[in-house]
């Protein structure tokens, strides 16, 4: 497990939008919601070997091959969470072009282009 004084997996990941995330986990079904904070965040996220950071970028090209957007969307803001720069997400990313082909990855960028756009509407200062 990791340091009991540093954060857990999940606070870092989800940010502030850990409580509509687990909510919406837990209207599909209450055990999944539970099972996918305990096992995969606080277990799993949780394990030494890998820096957070390094994880979430995994994390970002396994979903690009999945053709998971929602979850991309949630990892990629993760990854930036956990200190992975602009450029270390698009590095993952078109890390999938000669694995997974141009459509997802394509439409991995897309998402993260949605999320750049959406951070820069939250801040207006220069």
């Amino acid at each position: 497990m990791t340091d009991p004084d540093s954060p857990r997996a999940r606070d870092v990941i989800f940010g502030t939008q850990q409580p509509r995330i687990q909510q919406r986990l837990d209207r599909l079904d209450p055990d999944l919601g539970a099972y996918i904070r305990d096992f995969a965040y606080d277990t799993v996220y949780d394990r030494p070997g890998l820096d957070l950071k390094s994880k979430e970028l995994i994390a970002c090209a396994l979903l690009v091959s999945l053709g998971s957007p929602p979850e991309l969307r949630t990892h990629i803001r993760g990854a930036m969470n956990a200190g992975a720069t602009e450029d270390e997400v698009r590095g993952a990313l078109m890390m999938c072009v000669p694995y997974l082909g141009f459509p997802r990855t394509v439409a991995a960028f897309e998402v993260l282009r949605q999320h750049l756009n959406a951070r820069t509407d939250a801040d207006p200062s220069p």
